[in-house]
């Protein structure tokens, strides 16, 4: 479908809304001090409750592999076998992303002066070079399941209704855990919801695989295998680019540095010219470089207090890790670190 002006008119709308809806949150962090939000309070429960998701998902993990390890047994499927290598690999990203979401909480500024905020992006890239390994072995062994001449696939009425009954069992409450999980902004909860989200998928791939090798072909059975294998490369391959997207610094998006542009220079009316505003993810945040120009003659004091102020307003910013912010009198010279962006 090819977008028509109404769509290209209405489209640019939007993005000056969201451009004006920027600016007037810059304008408040300039005038109090602090961006409105959620209180103390607010903020405490919802870490609560963030907690709370994480532990229901590692549970709803460790009590659903035991079923399909069960299901594994009675139905001896390949594509049942490799759903349930798949929640054996959740119950290793939940000790993951839990031990990634202990070390951000555990700040070390001697050790980790500068924090440990690329563990989170570091831990999900970890467990989808797992998953990516996992599924190449399910292809495989799928291949060579099918190109020997093993017994045929054979499933009687009760092994039916006992892999049916627990599939379906666990499809429908990793359908509800995904749900629930998507309720939060917190990126580790959005990861299991993601996790959970994939387990409905190979779940559903793994008993058709099974009902229909046992009511048209055998080969039917490795074939799903092999497309939940192809469906878990391709999706934590995707995963792993994002990841590190954010562990190389990639640049904010201009939107974004335009916030942060008017935010610098709506902080003081002494500000003559700002030189450079950058923005690159560092983990899961951004740091930001600002290098601001003032009065050649103004006192060392008065300018230090310039740009520690406009340093606090910028860390103040959910998405700011850390801040820096350099002073200069001019503007002609070269880029600060020429050296280190010609490379």
């Amino acid at each position: 479908m090819v977008s028509g002006p109404e769509d290209n008119v209405a489209e640019y709308y939007q993005q000056q809304v969201e451009m004006l809806e920027g600016f007037s949150e810059m304008d408040a962090l300039a005038e109090r001090g602090f961006i409105p939000g959620m209180s103390k309070e607010e903020r405490e429960r919802l870490a609560r409750s963030k907690t709370l998701a994480i532990r229901i998902s590692n549970i709803a993990n460790m009590v659903l592999f035991a079923a399909k390890v069960y299901s594994s047994m009675r139905s001896g499927s390949l594509a049942i076998i490799a759903s349930t290598l798949d929640s054996l690999l959740d119950l290793l990203s939940g000790f993951i992303l839990w031990f990634t979401a202990f070390s951000m909480s555990t700040p070390n500024p001697y050790q980790y002066p500068i924090g440990k905020k690329r563990m989170q992006p570091l831990g999900i890239l970890v467990f989808a070079s797992v998953m990516a390994t996992l599924g190449l072995q399910i292809i495989l062994e799928s291949v060579r399941t099918m190109v020997s001449n093993e017994d045929e696939f054979n499933l009687t009425n009760e092994q039916e209704r006992w892999v049916v009954g627990i599939m379906l069992g666990v499809t429908l409450t990793k359908l509800l855990l995904m749900f629930y999980c998507r309720t939060f902004t917190n990126e580790i909860v959005k990861a299991y919801a993601q996790d959970h989200f994939f387990d409905v998928i190979t779940n559903i791939i793994g008993l058709v695989a099974v009902l229909l090798a046992k009511y048209i072909d055998d080969w039917m059975d490795p074939v799903g295998a092999i497309i939940l294998a192809l469906y878990t490369i391709r999706t934590w391959s995707m995963t792993v680019l994002e990841n590190v997207n954010s562990l190389v610094g990639r640049s904010a998006a201009p939107e974004y540095l335009q916030k942060l542009t008017y935010l610098c220079w709506n902080h003081h009316k002494a500000i003559k010219n700002i030189d450079t505003v950058r923005a690159y993810t560092f983990g899961s945040h951004y740091f930001v470089e600002v290098d601001i120009v003032l009065p050649a003659n103004m006192a060392l004091q008065e300018a230090h207090d310039i740009g520690e102020s406009l340093q606090e307003k910028l860390e103040l910013l959910p998405d700011i890790e850390r801040a820096f912010v350099h002073l200069d009198y001019e503007f002609s010279h070269k880029p600060e670190h020429a050296q280190a962006h010609a490379l």
